[in-house]
């Protein structure tokens, strides 16, 4: 989806969190695939905390990097606002994985919903309070995912966002 935003881009920035590796490293190789299978060459960026993003801003624009994508981690989420801020300030198109990074001035998210995801933990608190064991019940995958476009940072960003992802997408924020 990013891809299809900025066609023209061919140099994208991953940025993660190096506290998480254990989480992200799969990940990445997920990612590093999906971008070979597209043209697109990666910068991958670790950062420890807060103190290493502008660090890691200025070393995305010597590398001349087009876009940006974020791995979903609890520290970049708790920041999400001054990373939407340091995407805007380098001109970068960001995507993430939560609704929540659109919604704080970033380009666009695509992931679980998270509302969904805790409306079935509920499901499952009531069946162990009713007594069902926690082993008998089935593991789950999330079965929604959403897609929030930011055309409020779009326009900044003098991007036009294709119709048809807008026609995807299940909220744009104006």
């Amino acid at each position: 989806m990013l891809k299809e935003t900025v066609p023209q881009a061919s140099r994208v920035a991953v940025l993660w969190s190096a506290a998480s590796s254990a989480l992200h490293l799969p990940t990445l190789g997920e990612v590093e695939r999906a971008a070979r299978a597209i043209g697109l060459k990666l910068q991958v960026l670790a950062v420890q905390g807060p103190e290493d993003f502008d660090r890691a801003f200025e070393a995305m624009t010597l590398k001349h990097a087009e876009a940006l994508f974020v791995l979903t981690d609890p520290m970049l989420w708790l920041h999400r606002q001054r990373l939407a801020h340091l995407a805007a300030k380098h001109r970068l198109p960001t995507m993430h994985g939560l609704r929540e990074y659109a919604e704080s001035g970033s380009l666009m998210a695509y992931g679980v919903d998270l509302a969904g995801v805790v409306r079935r933990a509920a499901f499952y608190i009531d069946r162990i309070l009713k007594g069902a064991k926690p082993a008998d019940l089935p593991v789950e995958q999330p079965t929604k995912f959403e897609l929030v476009i930011n055309l409020k940072t779009a326009k900044a960003l003098g991007l036009t966002i294709p119709e048809t992802l807008l026609q995807r997408a299940d909220q744009v924020i104006e």
